[in-house]
């Protein structure tokens, strides 16, 4: 295969260009050759496609995904193995995640984010009944099509319900899904139901109702802490404009336990459409709240009497203020709060300065140059934190640890974050569109293809009836997406063939005499023909 041709897999499957990258995989847009129609290919990443585990995740995702044939579900249409390489076929989407739509035209109005969440309910009920939990909803799985309708993609992380003899394919300290987006018991490890992926999908409700998630840290870790430990802000006091309905749908997905959840995504979609029609919902509405105290943190204690809502450190407590002497009770509470909290940062301080024993120290281990993998189980086994970063580099291999942050042999606090940068391979080359020259002459259409950042042009010379000479009979590849550093071939005719070519023989060119009178010339001597005896006899010579 030359370096202008794709990709191409099992010899049907074309790939042309990245669509969207994974923490397992890269999604290419291509082309399924045996049946002409755009597909997408999920690429397993190198790094993981040695690691047997992984391999066994991929292979269920393809498995447990095929069975799930249903309108808002995207379709797997195969799998299979190139090589080293690990790859799953599905169904192409035209449209946009719900966090592009999110990102770049903000919240929809709640009538519109309602829709699309009973259509999320919707997929998620049928592969609940399918037995399969998809554990990672969040608005990057969410598909919109052009025309609105709703599909949710990669249940990469689904894994079957019934399957309770499977192997484990979490890693010790690590849980499959998304920090911002799991459940309490996701997040600790626990085992997971279908009311996990609810529970997802309330997050999404709040962002799409308030432009933010209900949690927030500076760690996957300290996110994760707050999903089990913390309330969320009720979306009315970040979003007024949230209805009183939606709220109390969203909240209740948000349920610290499972029991208080919805039983079902059937009845979630059931309670949202309702909403939808202007009925009212099963949902408990929350007490309504009219003033908002600083907080000093989780500690906080309301009056007795009074309605809270428990809230992050740092954040914003929301209470209902009494009239009358139940102020001054109040005002005790609150006094004795930051009391607490003065008297925590000067024990802080104190133990900044040494006068108050610290935490225990430890040494900073060396990961620069292991895989992931490796070096997150050295900093968890030094009693240490990390935080990954990716970065591009042509050469530390993907995946390996690039550099990190302390250094190597630093005494440090147990439960310090350490930050690792890993590679995330060579930067892909910038892709552009080709635009479509045939027909243009030569000189148009290298400039056409200079002012599209296509610059590797390499012209061939064909003769062409039928095109005027100078002009592009054809190129390759196609019009379409390409790296700006794809060779562009074009072929440009030279002008019909001409009357007198040359036959392309192996025996040289002849050409047949001009056609004269011959030449007269003697005949060949020949037998003489039998005569009659001449009666006439030639004088005799004689000599002197």
């Amino acid at each position: 295969m030359t370096q202008s041709e794709p990709l191409t897999y099992n010899d049907r499957y074309e790939l042309q260009h990245l669509i969207a990258r994974g923490g397992m995989a890269e999604v290419f847009l291509a082309r399924d050759l045996l049946l002409a129609r755009p597909v997408a290919v999920k690429v397993l990443f190198p790094e993981f496609a040695g690691d047997p585990n992984f391999v066994a995740r991929f292979r269920r995702e393809a498995q447990a995904a095929a069975n799930l044939a249903h309108p808002n579900v995207v379709g797997v249409y195969d799998w299979g193995q190139e090589g080293a390489t690990y790859y799953i076929v599905m169904e192409y989407v035209d449209g946009k995640s719900l966090s592009d739509i999110l990102r770049s035209e903000g919240t929809p109005p709640p009538d519109a984010a309602a829709g699309i969440a009973a259509d999320v309910a919707a997929a998620l009920g049928f592969a609940h009944r399918n037995g399969v939990v998809h554990r990672d909803i969040k608005p990057g799985n969410i598909m919109i099509t052009g025309t609105g309708h709703v599909k949710v993609a990669d249940f990469g992380i689904a894994r079957a319900i019934a399957g309770g003899t499977e192997e484990n394919l979490t890693r010790t300290g690590s849980v499959m899904g998304t920090a911002t987006y799991f459940s309490p018991e996701q997040a600790q490890g626990h085992p997971v139901d279908p009311r996990s992926d609810l529970y997802s999908l309330g997050v999404v409700m709040y962002e799409m109702a308030t432009g933010q998630a209900p949690f927030s840290g500076d760690s996957p870790v300290a996110i994760a802490y707050k999903h089990v430990q913390e309330r969320p802000v009720p979306p009315r006091l970040v979003n007024p404009a949230v209805p009183e309905p939606y709220e109390a749908i969203t909240l209740k997905l948000l349920a610290k336990q499972p029991d208080d959840r919805y039983a079902s995504a059937e009845d979630l979609r059931a309670d949202l459409r309702r909403f939808m029609r202007g009925q009212r919902v099963s949902a408990t509405a929350p007490a309504r709240v009219t003033t908002r105290v600083p907080a000093a943190g989780p500690t906080t204690a309301p009056a007795p009497g009074d309605t809270a809502v428990l809230a992050p450190a740092g954040a914003t407590t929301y209470t209902d203020t009494p009239a009358g002497p139940r102020r001054t009770g109040w005002f005790i509470a609150v006094l004795l709060v930051l009391l607490l909290v003065l008297a925590g940062l000067l024990f802080a301080f104190a133990r900044t300065l040494g006068i108050i024993g610290g935490t225990d120290k430890v040494v900073v281990p060396s990961v620069v140059g292991d895989n992931i993998y490796l070096a997150v189980d050295t900093l968890t086994k030094a009693e240490l934190d990390y935080d990954p970063a990716r970065e591009a580099s042509s050469t530390v291999e993907k995946g390996t640890v690039i550099r990190q942050d302390p250094a190597p042999g630093v005494e440090v606090e147990e439960g310090t974050k350490v930050n690792i940068v890993l590679s995330s391979g060579p930067l892909a080359p910038e892709t552009k569109p080709l635009p479509d020259v045939k027909g243009l002459p030569e000189q148009v259409a290298r400039d056409q293809l200079g002012q599209a950042g296509f610059q590797l042009v390499n012209i061939r010379q064909q003769e062409d009836p039928f095109v005027p000479e100078g002009s592009v009979v054809r190129q390759n590849p196609q019009p379409g997406p390409h790296p700006v550093d794809t060779p562009i071939e074009l072929v440009v005719s030279s002008g019909p063939p001409t009357a007198t070519s040359a036959p392309t023989t192996d025996e040289p060119a002849t050409t047949d005499p001009p056609v004269t009178d011959p030449p007269v010339t003697d005949p060949p001597p020949t037998d003489p023909p039998a005569t009659e005896p001449s009666t006439t006899q030639s004088a005799p010579t004689s000599t002197p």
